[in-house]
C-alpha cells in the first residue's frame, strides 16, 4: 500500500470519527430544546417553537437562553428585547443579566438591556439584536 493510500484512508476513518462525535452532541438539554443553536430559529431558519414565557422574563432583567444563542431582557413592563448571547469583544457567551445589563464573564464587558450598547468595556462594538415575536405569554424567534 503506498503512502498516500493509508493518508487517505487514515483521513476517511478520522473524518468518521469526527463525524460520529458531532452526531453524539445532538440531544436534548436543559432548556428543553433539541441541541440546534444557530440565533435565529435552527438550521434553516424556521423558527423552533417558543424560547421563553413571557413570565420567565424579569422587569428590568433578562435571561440568557445558552443553547438557542439569544438573551431575551424585559427593560419596561410589556416591553421585550432580544440580542445575541455572544459577547462582540472576544466572541464568549454572555452569562448573567444583572442590574440593567448583560454581562459577559470573560473580561466584564457589559450591555444595556434595552438596546444592546456597550455600557462598559473591553466590547466596543453593541450586542446584534435578534428578531423575536410575543404571542399571549409565549417568546419566539420572529
Amino acid at each position: 500500500m503506498s503512502g498516500v493510500a493509508r493518508r487517505t484512508v487514515v483521513a476517511a476513518g478520522g473524518a468518521g470519527v469526527a463525524a460520529a462525535a458531532l452526531a453524539a452532541c445532538g440531544g436534548s438539554n436543559a432548556e428543553g430544546g433539541t441541541g440546534t443553536s444557530t440565533g435565529t430559529g435552527g438550521a434553516d431558519g424556521a423558527p423552533q417553537g417558543p424560547l421563553a414565557k413571557t413570565g420567565d422574563i424579569p422587569v428590568g432583567g433578562g435571561k440568557v437562553l445558552a443553547d438557542k444563542g439569544v438573551v431575551i431582557t424585559q427593560p419596561k413592563a410589556g416591553e421585550y428585547k432580544a440580542f445575541s448571547s455572544k459577547c462582540t469583544h472576544a466572541g464568549c457567551a454572555v452569562r448573567e443579566v444583572k442590574d440593567g445589563v448583560i454581562i459577559c464573564p470573560c473580561h466584564q464587558s457589559r450591555f444595556d438591556i434595552s438596546d444592546g450598547s456597550v455600557t462598559s468595556g473591553p466590547a466596543t462594538a453593541p450586542l446584534p439584536p435578534e428578531p423575536i415575536e410575543v404571542k399571549g405569554e409565549e417568546i419566539s424567534f420572529g
